[in-house]
């Protein structure tokens, strides 16, 4: 019954974290929009109000005309919107689903023995430091080195070097699907992290001061406008890493891969550098910004060399062999899977300990432990490749339980 209602826990923080990301990627996409398309008026009633750019919109229906003022206007005639909600739903509701699926269950879904034989609490804390660890380090990198001249070059470069070392160390530390959802959350976790420390409190300093009715010096409050836009920017070129390492852990070709770390690292990779011709070409367009093609074309490539580098080799013909018999599975069920799906415990709600279960979890069973060899987890029973070769024979023969 625990599992029943955990995999329900799952399925609705999934579906809730789902929707949520949608909604913080979508605003971030659209205000990069907005920034890179937004001219400066030549309106003397726009100039006059402070408005350094705007632009006219139309979706469903109706015209848009947004307006940007640099430092704050000087006086806000309608509701203050704040955009953060997005941004802590996100992060909450996939803490919250991570600690349902991960954190929960280390010993079967945090741990790899072959790896690191530890307890589940010290590999849960190793990956909570994770998460902190690496906020500390970007956010130190960036207030060293940020606003220096080629300030966000440094950053850049020095990032790379966190990003892929962070890779090779979950990959060395912990089981290949947690060790790729560790790295895309310690980024989000540095996005969420951007949002609640800075931005959103360098914005609300501005609006304190613009509503006090005392002077204020502009020039004091537009280093608020400066780290937030600058950690905003970051957090853009954060999305596509991110989403690419939660997607990538559902793909066992590669978190099982030797090189796994360097299959994650270049991905995320191509992702940023994806993420920056998208950024750059509307500004492009306007004549604001260089030809970003470069940016897009290295990243497909790198993609591309990933898909060839893992492409599996040709196969011989298999020498004919005597069928497999539905008891030969048994055995091996018997020995791999009875300790998740036996009469003890049913994971997921299946149950491969008689012929009834194993004909009506077939199809699941073949794909699972021999298509994706995702099962067992982590390899925990330690199946062996004959063993999945004849799981493989028996289905493709019929998989006849009779």
């Amino acid at each position: 019954m625990e599992a029943y209602f955990l995999d329900w826990a799952n399925l609705l923080l999934r579906w809730v974290h789902v929707i949520t990301v949608i909604a913080w990627i979508g605003s971030s996409f659209y205000f990069v929009f907005l920034d890179n398309n937004l001219l400066k008026p030549n309106s003397p009633d726009l100039l006059e109000k402070g408005v350094d750019g705007a632009m006219w919109a139309v979706h469903g229906g109706g015209f848009y005309n947004p307006q940007k003022y640099m430092v704050a206007p000087k006086k806000i005639h309608t509701k203050l919107h704040w955009f953060y909600w997005e941004s802590y739903s996100s992060w909450l509701t996939g803490f919250a689903l991570f600690t349902v699926l991960y954190l929960y269950n280390a010993s079967t879904f945090l741990i790899d023995k072959s790896l690191m034989d530890w307890a589940p609490s010290t590999a849960i804390a190793a990956a909570l430091g994770f998460l902190v660890a690496f906020w500390f380090v970007y956010d130190t990198v960036c207030r060293v080195f940020g606003f220096r001249q080629n300030g966000e070059g440094i950053v850049a470069g020095l990032m790379l070097v966190v990003v892929a070392g962070a890779a090779w160390l979950a990959c060395q530390l912990f089981a290949g699907r947690a060790a790729f959802l560790l790295v895309g959350a310690m980024i989000a976790t540095a996005m969420s992290a951007n949002v609640f420390f800075w931005i959103i409190p360098g914005q609300r300093k501005v609006v304190a001061a613009m509503t006090s009715g005392e002077k204020y010096d502009a020039q004091a409050l537009a280093i608020h406008g400066k780290r937030g836009k600058q950690r905003s920017v970051h957090n853009t070129y954060f999305t596509l890493p991110v989403i690419f390492a939660m997607l990538s852990n559902h793909y066992s070709f590669l978190y099982t891969h030797e090189l796994r770390w360097v299959l994650l690292f270049v991905m995320m990779l191509a992702g940023a550098l994806i993420r920056q011709f998208f950024v750059q070409r509307h500004g492009y367009h306007l004549g604001r910004a260089k030809n970003p093609w470069p940016f897009a074309a290295v990243g497909v490539v790198l993609i591309l060399g990933v898909i060839v580098a893992l492409r599996p080799a040709p196969q011989a013909a298999a020498p004919a062999s005597a069928p497999v018999s539905f008891g030969q599975v048994q055995t091996i069920l018997a020995q791999r899977c009875y300790l998740c799906h036996g009469a003890q415990v049913q994971m997921k709600n299946v149950r491969l300990d008689s012929a009834q279960g194993v004909k009506l979890n077939a199809q699941n069973l073949y794909q699972q432990v021999v298509v994706t060899q995702q099962m067992p987890m982590n390899n925990a029973t330690g199946i062996t490749e004959a063993e999945r070769a004849t799981i493989a024979q028996w289905f493709q023969a019929g998989a006849k339980t009779d």
